[in-house]
């Protein structure tokens, strides 16, 4: 689909102002990108056993599916916003997938050689969560560069549109928070 620049912007807005008709062309124009983000979400955090690519995606669109209430100042942001809602999607697809390992109400199944590593997954974005919102109250720039960074694959230029901040500052925050978040993880939820 031929996306020329300012669409998603110019869409994004009209959607905003309420035009259903702009949210169903909004969702036209960025469907393929937003597959191409999530399927790098599911294979970095091994949620492929949880929802697909395309489940994923769809999650996204209804959540889109009021318009929040935002003033889109660009293609960046909206993406940034679909890269955050894609985190609290995954996150609350492992907290049911952690949920059901403990009873949940369900049969209990036994342990198999993949299991544990899908355990292991789920803990995993769990303690990512856990850390993300430890650095949050710090310095919620930094989680939202990690957000448009790790969970939407924007670049660095991408990120600094999204985030209205230089690319500059973009670089130098992502190896911060890349640093507080490895010290978060690997101390076990300590103070780095």
């Amino acid at each position: 689909m031929d996306e020329r620049p300012g669409d998603v912007t110019r869409l994004a807005r009209q959607w905003a102002d309420g035009d259903e008709a702009a949210f169903e062309r909004l969702t036209e124009l960025t469907y393929d990108d937003l597959k191409r983000i999530a399927h790098r979400q599911i294979a970095r955090t091994g949620a492929g056993e949880t929802i697909d690519t395309t489940g994923l995606v769809h999650e996204v669109y209804l959540r889109l599916a009021k318009p929040p209430d935002v003033e889109w100042l660009g293609r960046g942001q909206f993406f940034a916003f679909c890269s955050k809602a894609m985190r609290r999607i995954l996150i609350d697809f492992a907290r049911a997938r952690n949920a059901d390992k403990r009873g949940g109400g369900q049969l209990r199944v036994p342990l198999t050689p993949e299991r544990p590593s899908i355990e292991l997954e789920v803990t995993n974005m769990l303690a990512l969560d856990e850390a993300l919102t430890w650095l949050e109250s710090r310095d919620p720039r930094m989680v939202r560069i990690a957000e448009c960074r790790f969970f939407g694959g924007l670049s660095v230029q991408e990120t600094a549109e999204a985030l209205n901040t230089s690319s500059r500052t973009v670089e130098r925050e992502w190896a911060k928070a890349r640093g507080y978040l490895y010290d978060r993880l690997t101390s076990g939820g300590d103070e780095p």
